[in-house]
């Protein structure tokens, strides 16, 4: 494998350092680290040359166990349900990708996800392995994602994120509050809470900071703009429901809805709606706009 297409491949790969052991292969101590995954799923994925070594090469089933060998695997879930939607390229180069998630698509693997994911549905779409995400938006989530398509450039763009040089604009839809006065900010400490997939609120110096506008109102309903000054996991929808509006549809916030099946006809109503900024490479102003329109 040439050193290119060995790190695409190592891109899309995970890695593994062979813990201390005193196994005789290198199959045997995948078979044991993995408990997870069945000796017929290693010995298939081992003949397809899905288990690289540190170099890029497939391996062979007897390959020395050795502490601290570098190998490289393929994550792979087997059975892996399709998820009906469909994303959007809504601009390419040879540096910038930017799609339009559709809700309930993740866009990295993780879990019972791998393929079903906008990062692996890019990359083949594209012929791209070096695609990386420069941010993440929740699977719940629908909207814009950025892609750097180009190892070369991706620092660049990935400095803008935590140097705030970007603006993001959401939209959310959730009950009224005519108690409150708008545009307000909500500011708040949020760490993770439990179980370990939610975030929580708690007193202490805030690390997140929201802008919250009323958009437009439909009843008892309203369209909520939402700019996040800064980025943490699950920030809109705690900040939402900490103010009294949990959006609609949420399956974590303010409870958890237990073993709920994703109900595609009534997505979590939060849109990553617009992006604004100077692109590092060009020096051009970037604005984009979401195809997908959040409905009553």
């Amino acid at each position: 494998m040439s050193g290119a297409s060995f790190s695409a491949a190592h891109h899309q790969a995970s890695t593994l350092y062979l813990p201390p052991g005193s196994w005789q292969t290198v199959f045997e101590c995948l078979c044991e680290h993995f408990s997870a995954v069945s000796r017929e799923q290693w010995l298939d994925r081992i003949a397809r040359g899905r288990v690289l070594d540190g170099e890029g090469r497939p391996i062979h089933l007897d390959l020395p166990y050795r502490e601290g060998l570098r190998i490289h695997y393929f994550r792979e879930v087997p059975d892996e349900k399709p998820i009906p939607v469909v994303e959007a390229i809504l601009y390419a180069d040879e540096h910038l990708v930017v799609a339009d998630k559709p809700h309930f698509l993740p866009v990295t693997p993780a879990g019972e996800y791998v393929e079903q994911t906008l990062l692996r549905r890019l990359i083949r779409r594209l012929d791209n392995p070096y695609l990386v995400p420069l941010h993440r938006i929740d699977r719940h989530t629908a909207g814009l994602v950025l892609f750097s398509a180009n190892p070369d450039t991706r620092s660049a763009y990935q400095s803008l994120f935590p140097t705030r040089q970007i603006e993001k604009r959401y939209q959310a839809i959730a009950r009224g509050l005519p108690e409150l006065t708008f545009p307000r900010v909500h500011k708040s400490r949020m760490i993770d809470g439990e179980p370990f997939f939610r975030m929580q609120e708690v007193p202490g110096e805030p690390n997140t900071e929201t802008a919250v506008e009323v958009l437009e109102k439909n009843g008892e309903l309203w369209r909520y703009g939402l700019y996040p000054v800064t980025g943490k996991k699950h920030q809109l929808r705690v900040h939402m429901n900490a103010l009294g509006a949990g959006i609609c549809n949420d399956p974590f916030y303010p409870d958890v809805l237990r073993d709920a099946e994703d109900d595609y006809a009534n997505p979590l109503k939060l849109l990553a709606q617009g992006l604004r900024f100077v692109d590092p490479v060009t020096g051009q102003g970037r604005v984009f706009e979401s195809g997908i329109r959040l409905e009553w």
